[in-house]
């Protein structure tokens, strides 16, 4: 059975940074722990790194949510420094908003089995790329682990577990 972790936007900015809150930071040991789970089993880690400009309040993601993260090169932008494992992955996608197509597209030629997500934050980036991963992979095996991932907003963390549930996407260790 072909396996891969998807670790989204486990980066800085949103752990500690600017859009940072307690609940990610206790996620650290945790996340690292089942990445090194599936590069010691052989299996495949893939990376989305959420990449913006200097010009990010001019988007329309700035426009909504004005607050500056993840600029690339910033010490915001970096994976957190004990997950950090980008020279052991599979492949890394910057993307300059929720989902990544190219995420999308990779694993539309390179197909999984089973597929896992983690990271941040659970009812953006986590569900918009959940969503990409099932469009591209019908019938695979995909989940959310809940332990590995969350909101500043618990209750719409809820709702959306509830609709990758609807949509067939596994929600395992779920309170």
């Amino acid at each position: 059975m072909k396996k891969l972790l998807i670790v989204v936007d486990f980066q800085n900015d949103f752990i500690d940074g600017s859009l940072g809150f307690i609940d990610a930071r206790k996620l650290i040991d945790k996340i690292h722990d089942k990445i090194v789970l599936y590069l010691d089993n052989g299996d495949d880690v893939i990376f989305t790194l959420d990449t913006h400009d200097e010009n990010y309040e001019k988007s329309k993601e700035g426009e909504k949510l004005p607050i500056r993260h993840c600029i690339k090169n910033t010490d915001g932008w970096k994976v957190n420094d004990k997950c950090n494992f980008l020279s052991s992955a599979k492949m890394v996608f910057e993307k300059e908003t929720f989902p990544s197509y190219k995420l999308a597209s990779y694993l539309k030629d390179h197909p999984y089995d089973d597929v896992l997500l983690c990271g941040l934050v659970s009812n953006i980036c986590v569900i918009s790329n959940a969503i990409m991963v099932k469009s591209v992979l019908a019938n695979a095996n995909i989940y959310i682990d809940a332990s590995l991932t969350s909101s500043n907003d618990l209750v719409l963390q809820e709702k959306c577990f509830d609709v990758l549930e609807g949509l067939h996407i596994d929600v395992i260790n779920r309170q």
